[in-house]
């Protein structure tokens, strides 16, 4: 069973700790052994595991906008003025996948699951998909 997670965005970047509510749809779903996707379904988004300490989120903010910056002459700037959002979505990519076990989330102490928005303030929805590792 697929579920979404709906997040409303406030700023035009943004990062959003979404571990709360994948480990809650991981437990929801009553599987013991398997595998939780975690899948944005925008193309101006991306889903990384990392610290969510605010001086790394600052940084890896900071990173994104250096190696793709707004404004940059880009080609599809023509269409909507975003092309530097999507070239930064790509460098992060749009999905992850975590190891269930026990029913909860396999993560080291200080990995978070991150959304992060890169031409917002919008309303986005993240897909949350648990596969089980055998029919139970």
């Amino acid at each position: 069973m697929i579920s979404l997670l709906e997040i409303k965005t406030e700023k035009p970047v943004q990062v959003i700790d979404i571990t709360r509510q994948v480990s809650d749809a991981a437990k929801e779903s009553g599987v013991l052994e398997g595998l939780c996707l975690v899948y944005t379904l925008h193309t101006t988004t991306g889903i990384v595991i990392n610290e969510a300490e605010s001086g790394l989120v600052q940084d890896l903010t900071r990173r994104l906008s250096s190696l793709a910056p707004p404004g940059d002459g880009y080609l599809h700037d023509r269409i909507d003025d975003n092309a530097h959002a999507h070239l930064q979505a790509v460098l992060l990519g749009n999905c992850q996948t975590i190891p269930i076990e026990d029913g909860c989330l396999v993560m080291g102490t200080w990995q978070r699951v991150l959304f992060i928005e890169l031409d917002g303030p919008r309303r986005r929805n993240v897909c949350l998909k648990v596969i089980p590792a055998h029919a139970e």
